[in-house]
């Protein structure tokens, strides 16, 4: 990342922070990816249960392998049979993990779900909600994260999925009402009632989609 880009990143993420606080959730902004695993462990004590959505982000920095450790109780649906099992054992969990589709510069969350298990979950239930957020999902308002989030994050997961949408076929957001959409419910997280439940780690690299 150029120069620019990275001083750019580093005032807006002040910016976003300090929305966050404004909101009562927690936000921090680190450099790499390798920081971000750091912070994100930081937050994870030891023996905790985790569970997560769809969420590459946590993926690409490395965090779900570092999971796998007998430190933690890691519950990894993709190892389920019982799929319904694994994501109903979100909701009494210690830890959730997530990213957002798309987050507004003053701290607003956006995010589109199918199954609603992982906005579901980000509303009420775990204990402690842990986002991880590329800069490249900052946007200048709801507006702008509503757009972002369905016609940049929804067909590109209706792709990786192999979904029969309209817009895995066009690359954008035809409001469909395809049995195979993902746009079955829409979380704008603006307050976090519970202080110290949302924490927010901002990332100055592209994660996710």
């Amino acid at each position: 990342m150029n120069e620019a880009m990275v001083i750019r990143n580093d005032l807006l993420a002040k910016t976003v922070i300090k929305g966050l606080e404004s909101r009562n959730m927690s936000g921090y902004y680190v450099h790499t990816k390798e920081e971000a695993l750091a912070k994100a462990l930081e937050l994870i004590p030891k023996g905790s249960s985790i569970t997560m959505g769809g969420c590459t982000s946590a993926r690409e920095i490395g965090l779900v392998d570092a999971l796998q450790s007998e430190d933690y109780n890691f519950i990894d649906r993709d190892k389920y049979e019982d799929k319904r099992a694994a994501m109903l054992a979100a909701y009494d969990a210690d830890i959730f993990l997530t990213s957002a589709n798309a987050m507004t510069s003053d701290g607003i969350m956006v995010n589109i779900d199918g199954n609603s298990n992982r906005v579901s979950a980000i509303c009420q239930g775990p204990k402690k909600v842990i986002v991880i957020v590329g800069m490249n999902k900052i946007c200048d308002d709801v507006d702008g994260a509503m757009k972002r989030a369905r016609n940049i994050a929804a067909p590109v997961n209706a792709q990786r999925f192999g979904l029969n949408t309209p817009c895995s076929k066009t690359g954008t957001c035809m409001n469909c009402k395809s049995p195979d959409t993902i746009c079955c419910q829409f979380l704008i997280t603006r307050f976090s009632r519970h202080q110290g439940r949302i924490h927010v780690i901002l990332v100055n690299d592209n994660l996710g989609f």
